[in-house]
Order: C-alpha cells, then sequence, then structure tokens
C-alpha cells in the first residue's frame, strides 16, 4: 500500500474481482520519476510491469516493514492482489516475504510459470486466469486462514493451527495482527481521529507503542500521518 502523495504521479485504476481468491485487480501509470513510502501488508501478490519495452512479471509480499519504493516515469503496472488463505503450494508465501521473486519471460509476451508458458492477464481477463490457477492447482485456498481471523472455535491442535497459518499466509499470526493494527491505526489517523483515539481503538497499550508501530509498518509517525490528512 503506497502512502505519500503518489496521487499526483499515478493513474490508477482498479475493481473488486469475480474470483473468491481475489482481493482486488488494479492497473496504473507513471506520470513522472519519483518514489512513495510502500507499507507493510498481508496480502501478496502478482505485478505485471513495462518499461521501455521491457517486461517482467513478479511475485512479491507479504512486507513486514515499509520501505520506499522507487519508479520510473512511463512505467505501466497490472497487479491482483490475493485474498488472505490463497497461495501457491508449489511456491510458499514464505518465500515472499519481503521478497520478489521475477517470473521468466516467454515468447509473445508470455511467462513461464511451472515449466508453462500463459498468456498476460489484464484487467479484463484476470479473472479467467484465475480460474485456470485453480484448475491446474496451481493456487489453492486454505479456509481455516478464514476462521482464524474471524476467531472461529477450530478443533485441531494449536501447532496444526500454526503451521497452517504460516503456510498459507507467511506470517505468523502475531506479525500478521500487528500489520493489520498499524493499518487500521493509519486509516483512523487518516480519517481525521486524534492520536489518542487511534491508539485506544487500535488497541495499543499507549502512544509510543503506536508511535514505534506506525514508523515500523507504516514509514511515518502518527503526528505525520495526521498532519499529512489535515493538510490534504
Amino acid at each position: 500500500m503506497p502512502m505519500d502523495d503518489s496521487s499526483s504521479v499515478f493513474d490508477f485504476e482498479g475493481r473488486p474481482s469475480a474470483s473468491p481468491l481475489v482481493e482486488a485487480v488494479w492497473r496504473t501509470r507513471s506520470l513522472d520519476d519519483g518514489s512513495f513510502m510502500s507499507t507493510a501488508e498481508t496480502n501478496w501478490e502478482m505485478v505485471i510491469a513495462r518499461y521501455q519495452g521491457e517486461l517482467s512479471i513478479t511475485l512479491r509480499g507479504p512486507e513486514t516493514q515499509a520501505k520506499r519504493a522507487f519508479f520510473h516515469k512511463d512505467t505501466e503496472f497490472f497487479g491482483i492482489v490475493f485474498k488472505h488463505g490463497a497461495f501457491m503450494p508449489r511456491l510458499p508465501v514464505s518465500q515472499l516475504v519481503n521478497e520478489d521473486v521475477t517470473l521468466p519471460a516467454a515468447a509473445n509476451g508470455r511467462f513461464w510459470l511451472h515449466r508453462s508458458p500463459w498468456e498476460l492477464p489484464t484487467l479484463e481477463t484476470v479473472d479467467d486466469f484465475v480460474t485456470r490457477l485453480v484448475q491446474q492447482e496451481l493456487l489453492i485456498f486454505d479456509p481455516l486462514v478464514v476462521a482464524v481471523l474471524a476467531n472461529r472455535p477450530l478443533d485441531i491442535s494449536s501447532r496444526t493451527v500454526q503451521r497452517r497459518f504460516l503456510r498459507a499466509t507467511g506470517l505468523t499470526r502475531g506479525t500478521f495482527e500487528q500489520i493489520e493494527r498499524a493499518k487500521q491505526a493509519t486509516t483512523l489517523l487518516q480519517k481525521g481521529s486524534s492520536i489518542a483515539d487511534a491508539t485506544l481503538v487500535a488497541g495499543y497499550a499507549d502512544q509510543p507503542h503506536l508511535t514505534r508501530s506506525l514508523k515500523r509498518f507504516v514509514g511515518f509517525t502518527p503526528a505525520q500521518i495526521y498532519r499529512a490528512d489535515s493538510a490534504g
């Protein structure tokens, strides 16, 4: 998730997906050279980028800390954000945490995925693309993740729950919840909540804990986020 005022250098378009395994689909083009603060994320995604005729297909995330991301003018991006619990069994999500895995390009604008050439998905064809991944068992879904996040009782051992949650998300539940809490606090501040209220509602012990969390996961202090929103 980008922070900073990136709206002036990106022309975003997105839509929800009909696939139950996809959180969102988006595309954009950079209007200038620049950078933004990429915040921590609990989802992983596939990103296709074109710059000066060069194509790159990347699997990235989740991210456990904020980092600055740089981009060139006139780069086209297309992204598929997968829902919590969806994962590729042959490419563990744990290998994507804080890392980018680049898939090799094939002829005619295709790319290689598990020894087969695939057509590039687009905003219009993404649902069919995901359906094919599922049919070939390259993308599966573990409903346990949804149950864990909803705090539903499970009739299995806690060790099994931890193992399956980590396998499907790449994160421990503790790290997952820390990132989501930071995102909640950021949203509250952006909507005009005071720092004290954001601390309380997001469940932080005190404001210093909130500050440390946001600096790690968002890249800014609560005051910086609040001031930026007020200025906008």
